[in-house]
């Protein structure tokens, strides 16, 4: 499994943002993280000055989202709707984003039952519960 730094997504994203917008060719996970870099034209400063994102706290009293957060979290949706893990996540998005009629609003949802599920199992000291998680996709999605 690979896990990387904070350092090293926050540079991974600065790169693949620079890639993008120089139309440089870009690897299949680069072209995947370059889609949602495009729907947040919000983070493209963040994204474009690499020394200062290396530094940048993002704190709960800013106000602010952390876009290198947001951003891995489109990748790892993205990438659970691929191989439909945990087993049936591709059909809540895929029903979720119908009846919202955006795969990027579906996204967002599935964030906050993503993100819930992290804070759980930390809070907790147990492992991620990925049956919870993907019953508050459901949910949102038949609701």
């Amino acid at each position: 499994m690979f896990a990387p730094s904070q350092l090293e997504v926050r540079r991974f994203f600065c790169a693949t943002y620079r890639k993008w917008r120089d139309g440089a060719p870009l690897i299949p996970m680069e072209a995947l993280a370059a889609d949602w870099i495009a729907e947040h034209p919000e983070y493209h400063a963040d994204l474009a000055d690499e020394a200062g994102a290396l530094e940048k706290v993002y704190t709960v009293e800013e106000g602010r989202t952390n876009p290198f957060l947001h951003l891995s979290m489109h990748l790892t949706i993205t990438e659970q709707h691929a191989i439909d893990q945990p087993s049936g996540i591709r059909q809540a998005v895929d029903l979720l984003s119908a009846k919202r009629n955006s795969r990027h609003e579906a996204h967002h949802v599935a964030m906050d039952a993503l993100g819930e599920m992290i804070w759980a199992s930390q809070r907790s000291g147990l492992p991620p519960d990925g049956h919870a998680y993907l019953d508050k996709v459901r949910q949102a999605a038949t609701r």
